[in-house]
């Protein structure tokens, strides 16, 4: 009887341990302000994170993440279940300091353009990037142009980066903006090949994916990565031999990420 009491206090302690961990969670997430896009009637929601001690005299980089198929929506919340955790953690917050934007793509919308064949395992994509870009994307990038012509934002300091879906509008938005950033991370993504000559040689990438990925095939990554090397860049690749889709986990987990990030400076 002694025992059973002690394992349920036991229990009960590492339940409220982890209610209070989750609640701490979620309410440093409210260090990301609730905006919003407005371009001729679209609108896009967005999250931003200031630095600390946050001065408009100041200057500060600026980085873009974009949120995968699944955080799509319209509650502006969503977006920060991957990714926002990495800008929260008090070292990152104390030694890069950045101004971070996460918006969130309406739920009928995607990033990238293109067209989805959802019967084959992995899902089989065909880029459009010859097209307009989609509603999501266009307002993305008004708002980046917005964002980079504020005087507190460093200008040779932009960055993109996403998962999945976000991975692919990650290679989307350099190509379309390539002028704009100084490097990007597109994790478990895809692109067009055809498309890394706009950036191959100015943006550099640090390009992240499963080997196991069964929803977006690794090959994606790999022939975006073979391509940049072909058109003359110096592409960074990491293959998880162990991850599956979820490849953000150890993604976010490399010691050296956001370092090797803020370490790009865009040339003049």
């Amino acid at each position: 009887m002694k025992h059973q009491l002690l394992t349920l206090i036991f229990s009960v302690v590492i339940f409220s341990s982890c209610a209070v961990k989750a609640q701490q969670a979620e309410s440093s997430k409210e260090l990301f302000s609730y905006e919003n896009h407005i371009v001729n009637g679209d609108t896009l929601n967005y999250r931003m994170l200031l630095p600390k001690d946050f001065d408009e005299s100041k200057t500060y980089p600026l980085v873009l993440f974009l949120h995968g198929a699944g955080e799509r929506g319209n509650d502006n919340k969503r977006q920060l279940a991957h990714g926002s955790k990495l800008f929260l953690n008090e070292t990152i917050r104390d030694s890069l300091p950045a101004i971070v934007i996460f918006p969130q793509s309406p739920r009928n919308d995607y990033w990238s353009k293109l067209e989805a064949d959802r019967s084959t395992k992995p899902i089989t994509f065909k880029y459009k990037y010859n097209e307009a870009p989609t509603t999501a994307m266009a307002l993305v990038m008004d708002l980046m142009d917005e964002m980079v012509a504020k005087p507190y934002v460093k200008t040779d300091q932009v960055y993109s980066m996403g998962l999945s879906m976000g991975g692919m509008g990650t290679f989307e938005i350099i190509y379309r903006k390539s002028e704009m950033f100084a490097a990007a991370i597109p994790i478990c993504g895809g692109g067009d090949p055809a498309s890394v000559t706009a950036y191959a040689k100015t943006v550099p990438l640090w390009i992240l994916h499963g080997a196991k990925d069964d929803v977006v095939d690794p090959k994606l990554s790999l022939n975006m990565a073979s391509a940049i090397i072909s058109a003359g860049g110096f592409p960074k690749l990491t293959l998880y031999d162990f991850a599956n889709h979820n490849s953000w986990d150890p993604a976010f987990a490399e010691p050296e990420l956001l370092n090797w990030l803020f370490s790009n400076t865009k040339l003049k």
